[in-house]
């Protein structure tokens, strides 16, 4: 084993035995495994798609396939077992519809084209096994860009929006890894193009909730609970939720959202569910201590779980891609549907949730909201009122040094707004920061894809203000990160042309020193330090 793709991994270098997260070396060398059968299935599904032979289950092979490899998402041995068999069974399908006249100018085919189930115990398969330091780097950035890419388009496929560039140049992406006569620049390209095609990528996202659930509405969330049995639903899968809520309606059963789910509270599609309470807990790595006090039922929706204490592990449930050995999953049905019969089943018995926090938190600024009162904005900017914007969007995680993140939000000028999106507002969505002028100074998007809501009120300030490069906004960026949609999300904002990012807590182990030297040279992109040193930088006082 040797795994690198989070923000927590073993010394900031790798883990090789068994990883921070929870993951089984054996598991982690089985997702490496089928992340080579993808590169495989990539290999012909391009030459299908130029015959017009490519079938839409491949699509959803691939996106659940790779979704599955993200940290913190599936740690079942015996369900990616499953999806490596199923793969290669899949591309052998594929292989079989390309007319044979299309492999005849290659006379040797790559071995990512050749493998077998047996063959591939004897090849090294992953993608940290390129020798050339800088190759390997950019080969593993494009790897966790295009598993962001993955994660987001699943999203937005569940919801019925799709878009064929997008998955096309995920094969385009997943067979360039495999490509020994690529060189820096080419990889280099590759790159940037995997951040321009992930801002499409979380632009269809945001395109298929909005058209769903309808725009966001700033909605006080409450954070206490009530004396009823609940089930508590974590993730970012909005779908699920929808399912769920209809299942529970009139039951006398609370709904209570976790983690990246907390956003729903402002679509108003699920404010109609008076069963739907408000969020309870915090942060995905909290949720030891948050799933203990619930006492009902958890489900888990997408990546965030954690290996699960037996205090409550026979009342914690996956679906989708995520999985975890001995626990129950609830599997999608031929029509897309899922029944949450036992999960409402054993709430209808569970204790109602102990009380953690009372009150509420503002959250549902999503790019609609935040530009209905932009003039608001613009006037309190003009006047002095606000100085600056800081970007604090990204992940949570347990790592010590992300208290660094609270220190930086409490040391903020009182005329400076924070603009969020993803888990790492836990760090500072609870502390009262107080408003400008009715303008609240956390400004919180929603959940990590709705980072694109950010870029979104960014470039329509610019344009308020007249200004050609985005970069001259009073605008700063502290960014956290901690797994591989960030670093489609980061990826994104380069492509943007968005300069000067701070990122932290600790820089991805990935990126060799060289690849980095690119970054700062190319974007001013920089690691963290300590609060003071940063304030200066961000606020432009150096």
């Amino acid at each position: 084993m040797f795994c690198n793709q989070c923000q927590e991994t073993l010394n900031s270098k790798g883990c090789i035995k068994n990883g921070v997260c929870g993951k089984k070396g054996e598991v982690a060398d089985l997702q490496d495994k089928l992340l080579y059968v993808l590169k495989s299935i990539a290999f012909y599904n391009l030459k299908a798609r130029s015959e017009g032979v490519n079938e839409e289950a491949t699509d959803r092979f691939v996106l659940d396939s790779f979704f599955a490899t993200l940290t913190n998402t599936n740690f079942d041995r015996q369900a990616i077992e499953s999806l490596i068999i199923k793969g290669f069974n899949l591309r052998d399908a594929i292989r079989a519809k390309i007319p044979e006249d299309k492999f005849t100018a290659e006379k040797d085919l790559p071995t990512v084209a050749t493998v077998t189930p047996e063959s591939i115990e004897d090849i090294d398969v992953a993608v940290h096994s390129t020798n050339d330091e800088d190759i390997r780097s950019l080969q593993e950035l494009l790897t966790y860009g295009l598993k962001g890419m993955a994660a987001y388009s699943y999203h937005a496929y569940i919801l019925g929006y799709k878009d064929e560039a997008i998955f096309e140049f995920i094969e385009k992406g997943l067979v360039s890894i495999t490509d020994d006569t690529l060189g820096l620049q080419d990889l280099i390209d590759l790159v940037l193009e995997c951040g321009k095609r992930g801002v499409s990528t979380l632009a269809l996202l945001d395109k298929a909730n909005i058209e769903t659930y309808g725009n966001p509405e700033p909605t006080a969330v409450n954070i206490g609970v009530r004396d009823l049995p609940g089930i508590l639903i974590s993730g970012h899968d909005l779908h699920d939720l929808e399912q769920l809520l209809e299942q529970t309606k009139c039951m006398g059963i609370d709904v209570y959202t976790h983690g990246e789910m907390l956003p729903a509270n402002s679509y108003p599609a699920f404010k109609k569910y008076e069963d739907f309470i408000g969020n309870y807990g915090s942060a995905w790595w909290k949720q030891n201590e948050d799933f203990e006090k619930f006492n009902g039922p958890i489900l888990m929706t997408t990546n965030c779980i954690i290996p699960p204490r037996d205090s409550y592990r026979n009342r914690i449930y996956t679906t989708g891609v995520v999985g975890f050995e001995g626990l129950i999953h609830i599997s999608e049905k031929e029509d897309g549907t899922k029944d949450f019969t036992p999960l409402i089943e054993q709430a209808k018995t569970s204790k109602p949730p102990e009380q953690l926090e009372s009150g509420t938190i503002v959250c549902g600024f999503a790019h609609e909201a935040a530009l209905s009162v932009a003039d608001k904005i613009i006037d309190a900017v003009k006047n002095g009122k606000i100085s600056r914007f800081m970007v604090m969007a990204g992940c949570d995680g347990r790592h010590k040094g992300r208290a660094y993140y609270t220190e930086f939000a409490k040391a903020l000028p009182k005329d400076t707004v924070i603009l969020t999106a993803g888990c790492a507002k836990y760090r500072y969505n609870k502390l009262n920061l107080g408003d400008i002028e009715g303008i609240p100074r956390v400004i919180d998007a929603g959940q990590c894809n709705d980072s694109y809501s950010l870029v979104v009120i960014a470039q329509k300030l610019a344009e308020a203000f007249s200004l050609k490069d985005i970069n001259d906004l009073p605008i700063s960026y502290n960014i956290a990160w901690y797994e591989q949609k960030a670093v489609l999300v980061l990826l994104a904002l380069l492509s943007l042309g968005i300069k000067n990012i701070t990122l932290g807590p600790t820089l991805p182990a990935c990126i060799s020193p060289n690849i980095f030297k690119v970054l700062v040279d190319n974007f001013n992109i920089r690691p963290n330090a300590i609060v003071e040193e940063d304030m200066k930088i961000l606020l432009n006082q150096v």
